[in-house]
C-alpha cells in the first residue's frame, strides 16, 4: 500500500506528461510520448491546479471557491493518489 499524500505536499505533473486543454476533446488531456489519457471534468479541474507551486491544502482551498457546496476534500485525496500511482504527478 502506498503512503497517503500530505496537504502540506507541493504537487505537479510528472515530466513525461503535458497537461493541455484539447477543444476536440472538450476536455483537459494528459499527453505523454505513448498517447493521451482523457480526464473527466473533476479531474481535469484538480490537476490543471498542479503547478508545483500549490499545497493539496492549496489546491483543495482553490476549488471550494469555485465550488463552495461541494465536499472536496476526499474525491481530492484520492484523485492525487490514482494519479501518483499512474505516474501523472509527483509531490514533493
Amino acid at each position: 500500500m502506498t503512503e497517503p499524500i500530505s496537504e502540506d505536499a507541493q504537487i505537479r505533473i510528472a515530466a513525461q506528461f503535458r497537461l493541455q486543454w484539447e477543444d476536440s476533446q472538450q476536455a483537459y488531456v494528459l499527453l505523454y510520448p505513448e498517447g493521451m489519457v482523457k480526464l473527466n471534468t473533476s479531474a481535469g479541474e484538480i490537476l490543471r491546479r498542479c503547478d508545483g507551486s500549490r499545497t493539496v491544502s492549496d489546491i483543495i482551498a482553490d476549488l471550494k471557491k469555485d465550488f463552495p457546496d461541494a465536499d472536496l476534500k476526499d474525491d481530492v485525496m484520492n484523485l492525487l493518489s490514482a494519479a501518483r500511482d499512474n505516474g501523472w504527478i509527483s509531490a514533493d
